[in-house]
């Protein structure tokens, strides 16, 4: 059984407050008090980074509670394991002694478990009288009981920090999404705006992202991007509001100027069908690319000259660019290799952007081999090409409404 002394460490380890404070605050457990070993367990892993504990250490105290004979903590059932540092290795997967003792002391140190040395130093457990339950010496679990409850509550706190995080990721995704299809429908309706000007700010925001965000890093990137797409709903309400004023004017006139009040109901079906027979299918759905079509040809509008049946599509676009390659001189093996590292979206806006600027291109080939190499090293990006050949071309009337 579990004496109420404070338990010192053997030989040449030292005795600290802090684990003087914690032998005592174990001994402090609630009669009956019981917690399933195993949850306590997935709750401090859930909690490591709060509580303070690393993975190796984990996997140690995971061996440890594969000694501890019942499935539950309790004072009842007893709370010291008394394993040999070789059995101990052998369920920790093979660790060297050298790895075991570091992280057994981390998980002294962090309060996780509590040395209970015998006189000698070695673990073992000593019966009672009458076969009854005696004194153990080896880890003490009692801190695990002790602070079950600590443990659950840093648990549920990184499982909600959790929530929050991917909350917010759904958030900035659902506004970028919106931000650049909204832009897009802007651009081919021909509405009135600055959507250059908004584009650029969008990818400004959308490129600073870190790959791994924590949850107050977000939360200025949702505010940018919903102001972005407030700027976005004026404009657009703006223009919407412009077209109904005029469908407004127009039905007027049309009610005015017709009237005949000699209608036969009898022809409207065959005006329907007739009318439906007339209306062409409905075109194919382009899947959204990175970069709204029109603000790429307004950026590259010399890839019109070279699209015989005209660019209404990225499949037209792209079409196009595998032409222009050769036009510029471009080889077949160096537009593959570009394919390969940039993809065809983005090795035909390059072509675009290339074709733009060719009269200040010695060889456009060795340019593109330059900049796929470049990509395939991860250190360049197309949005920046893009954006430089937008603010040349961006003194066009058409950009600005």
């Amino acid at each position: 059984m579990d004496t109420g002394i404070a338990a010192t460490p053997f030989g040449r380890r030292p005795m600290s407050l802090a684990m003087l404070a914690m032998q005592q605050e174990a001994a402090t457990i609630p009669e009956g008090m019981a917690a399933g070993k195993w949850q306590v367990y997935r709750d401090l892993c859930e909690a490591k980074t709060i509580i303070g504990v690393g993975d190796r250490a984990l996997a140690i105290l995971a061996a440890l509670l594969s000694f501890h004979p019942h499935e539950e903590l309790s004072q009842e059932h007893g709370l010291v394991v008394f394993p040999s540092n070789r059995q101990l290795a052998l369920r920790a997967h093979g660790m060297s002694e050298v790895t075991l003792r570091r992280h057994l002391a981390a998980l002294v140190g962090g309060g996780i478990i509590v040395r209970r040395d015998s006189p000698n130093g070695k673990r073992y457990a000593r019966r009672g009288g009458e076969g009854g339950a005696g004194e153990a010496f080896g880890f003490s679990l009692a801190p695990l009981l002790a602070r079950a409850g600590e443990f659950a509550a840093a648990a549920e706190r990184v499982r909600a920090e959790a929530r929050a995080l991917k909350l917010m990721r759904e958030r900035i995704t659902l506004h970028r999404r919106d931000i650049a299809k909204l832009i897009d429908a802007a651009l081919e309706e021909g509405a009135a705006g600055d959507w250059g000007g908004l584009w650029r700010r969008f990818r400004a925001v959308v490129d600073a992202i870190p790959r791994r965000a924590a949850l107050v890093e977000l939360e200025p990137v949702v505010g940018a991007l919903a102001r972005i797409r407030e700027d976005v709903d004026k404009l657009l309400e703006t223009h919407m509001n412009a077209e109904f004023m005029n469908g407004n004017d127009a039905r007027t006139e049309r009610q005015q100027s017709d009237s005949n009040t000699n209608c036969y109901l009898e022809s409207e079906p065959a005006f329907e069908k007739d009318r439906a027979a007339g209306e062409p299918a409905p075109s194919t759905f382009d899947l959204p690319k990175a970069y709204p079509l029109a603000l790429v040809l307004r950026a590259c509008p010399d890839m019109r000259d070279y699209a015989a049946g005209g660019i209404d599509s990225w499949r037209d676009f792209m079409a196009t660019a595998a032409q222009v390659r050769g036009y510029l001189g471009i080889s077949p093996s160096a537009y593959a290799d570009a394919l390969e590292a940039m993809g065809q979206e983005s090795t035909a806006i390059v072509i675009a952007c290339i074709l733009q600027r060719s009269q200040h291109i010695h060889s456009a080939g060795g340019y593109l081999r330059a900049l796929t190499e470049k990509a395939a090293g991860g250190s360049f990006s197309v949005g920046p090409m893009l954006m430089a050949a937008l603010r040349t071309n961006e003194t066009q009337p058409a950009m600005t409404g």
